[in-house]
Formats: structure tokens, C-alpha cells, sequence
């Protein structure tokens, strides 16, 4: 398997083969990484089916409800906008001179990792000369830092008996802070990550508000983001938003319980523990580690981090989690529909 992906925060081109391959997948992976062509009939022919995929993703109501919440959470900057970009600019300004002046502008072996996981034996000794096929740079310029939270609310209207919900909230934790992201990481799984958590049981069992209902907690290169999903009934949106604020809320007055906090850390470690045995997934989280937060990449303290976990911890992480939030909503609904649900 041979692919590569595109986040807010990483770029990613990543191999998967047999180990007695591993030198030859090595070989093939940083020739076309650190040495592309570029070509440009093939960037023309590539730039068709990115505006399929971006034409796909506004067709698809949960995915540009995604894209709208970014939006609402971030306005103009890089982190409120598509990965894919839009297309007018694929179309028209998008060219082989500026990819190559951004490469150059941008892609710095200081601010990049490689990672290999598996059975190495086969790549002993190998590696070394295969990254120099990677160019010096200088340093590029920092990031633009994220921007202080403005809360919007956006709706894109669609004549549908489906609506899809996000919710986003700016929590007060420090990224840098890794004991403090294992927190973050709880405190979501409790309030929705699992079928045990609050708004399953809730909006989901015991309501029937929705039939997809989720909660995640993320944190980017400066700055956090806690985002609340679901997908649900049109008649049932307003309800359903109002009730789930209505749970952070309680949350953030009354905490979470001891028992909650327990069922949860040993949900989100083991669910760790899990991905962790697919050399994919421990890559992945290998450069999540290193790229995004500068860290050490250690699996086993990843896992450690989530069970030390305490309940003030995480009755801290709520606390810390202000009224105020982003709205993004697809489907038949107005944003002053929205507003007045908590008046």
C-alpha cells in the first residue's frame, strides 16, 4: 500500500509492505517524496479529480458540515479552511511554479520526521543514505498562530428531512501539556465517545434525538478544540443542540462522576492499546507526536498518560470548558432558529 494524506497539521506520504521488502518500499517512498517530479501533465490530469473530491465533499451534507464548523470555530484562518482548498483555485490559480515555490518556501527537513515501525531487520543500516535524497532549507517562517476564539454560527440550508449538528468549543488546557491532552481526551470519551458516555445515553437511548451522536477532543500545534457531532431528524435538531449544551453545561457545574471518569479512561487507554497493535496507527501517532508537539515518540507513555488520568483532572478540563461555542448546521434551519434554542 502506497498513499499519502493531507491534514491541518501533516502532510503524510506512507508505505505499507512485507518486511523481507522493507529496503526496496524505502527506496520507492523517498525517491517520490524527496525528489518528485512534478510533471506537468500529471498535475493537470491529478487537478480534475481534486475538484471531483472537493464537488463530492459539498455533496455530502455531514462532510461540508465539517467543513463548516472549521469555518464557525476559525473564520479565515488556515485551520477554518478546507484541506482541499476550493475550487476556483485549483482551477485557476493553482500551478506548477507555486507548488514548487512553496515546497521550497515551506518544506523544511527541520520541520519533518520519518518514522518506520515493524520488523526492521531487512532495513539495517539502510536508511541513512535514502534521506539524502531530501534537500537542505532553511528555516521557513512560523505559522500563523490560531486566533482567538470568535463564536459563530453558520448554516448551510438544504430542503431535507436529514440535519447534520457540530457543535465546537475552545477548552482552556495547554496543548504543550501532555498530561493535559490525556485529560481532554477523557473528558470527550465520557461526554461522548463511547456508547457508555452521556450524549449517547442520552440524546441517543434514552431521547431518540439522533442516530449518530459523538463527541471528540483535538488538539492542533497551538491550540485545542473540543467538537460535539450528530446526526439526526430535521424536527429533532433544535431539541437535540439545546440538550447537548444543556450536558456540557451540567458538566461544567456539577463535574463528572467518579465512576464516569473510570469507564472512561479504561475505554480510551484500552481503545489505545488497540490501535497500537497496527504499525499503520503507531506511524500515524509517531508524527502526530513529533511534527505537531515536538515530542518524544513513546506508545507505551501515550497509554501510561490516559491511565494516570485522575478525576480532578478532568473535572478541571470541564470546568475549563466556557459557554461559549461555534454552530454549524446542514440541513432545513436558520441560524436564528439556533440562537434562540437557549434563550
Amino acid at each position: 500500500m502506497l498513499n499519502a494524506y493531507t491534514s491541518h497539521d501533516l502532510v503524510a506520504f506512507h508505505i505499507t509492505s512485507r518486511a523481507e521488502n522493507a529496503p526496496q518500499a524505502a527506496d520507492l517512498l523517498t525517491d517520490f517524496a524527496g525528489r518528485p517530479r512534478i510533471d506537468q501533465d500529471e498535475l493537470d490530469r491529478e487537478r480534475g479529480v481534486v475538484v471531483q473530491e472537493i464537488a463530492r465533499a459539498n455533496d455530502q451534507p455531514a462532510a461540508l458540515a465539517e467543513h463548516l464548523i472549521d469555518a464557525a470555530a476559525f473564520g479565515d484562518h488556515p485551520l477554518g479552511r478546507p484541506v482541499l482548498g476550493t475550487t476556483e483555485h485549483i482551477r485557476d490559480t493553482f500551478t506548477r511554479e507555486a507548488i514548487l515555490k512553496f515546497r521550497a518556501r515551506r518544506w523544511s527537513p527541520q520541520h519533518g520526521a520519518a518514522f518506520a515501525v515493524g520488523n526492521l531487520k531487512a532495513l539495517d543500516g539502510q536508511l541513512e543514505d535514502l534521506f539524502e535524497r531530501f534537500e537542505a532549507h532553511a528555516n521557513p517562517d512560523p505559522y500563523e498562530p490560531a486566533p482567538s476564539f470568535s463564536p459563530r454560527v453558520l448554516v448551510r440550508e438544504r430542503d431535507s428531512n436529514q440535519s447534520h449538528l457540530r457543535m465546537a468549543y475552545r477548552p482552556r488546557i495547554e496543548v504543550s501539556d501532555p498530561s493535559q491532552r490525556a485529560a481532554l481526551t477523557i473528558y470527550s470519551t465520557l461526554l461522548g465517545g463511547s456508547m457508555g458516555s452521556r450524549l449517547f445515553d442520552e440524546i441517543r437511548e434514552q431521547r431518540g434525538l439522533a442516530y449518530s451522536v459523538n463527541s471528540i477532543g483535538h488538539a492542533y500545534a497551538d491550540v485545542p478544540t473540543l467538537q460535539l457531532s450528530a446526526g439526526l431528524e430535521s424536527s429533532k435538531c433544535v431539541e437535540a443542540y439545546a440538550r447537548m449544551r444543556e450536558i456540557v453545561t451540567e458538566l461544567r457545574q456539577d463535574g463528572p462522576t467518579e465512576s464516569e471518569v473510570e469507564r472512561a479512561r479504561a475505554y480510551a487507554a484500552g481503545a489505545r492499546a488497540i490501535a497500537f497493535e497496527n504499525t499503520g496507527a503507531v506511524a500515524r501517532h509517531a508524527a502526530q507526536q513529533a511534527v505537531v508537539y515536538g515530542e518524544e515518540v513513546d506508545p507505551d507513555s501515550t497509554i501510561a498518560l490516559l491511565d494516570r488520568v485522575t478525576v480532578a483532572d478532568v473535572r478541571e478540563v470541564a470546568a475549563g470548558i466556557a459557554d461559549e461555542l461555534s454552530i454549524a448546521v446542514v440541513g432545513p434551519h436558520t441560524a436564528e432558529e439556533l440562537e434562540s434554542a437557549t434563550e
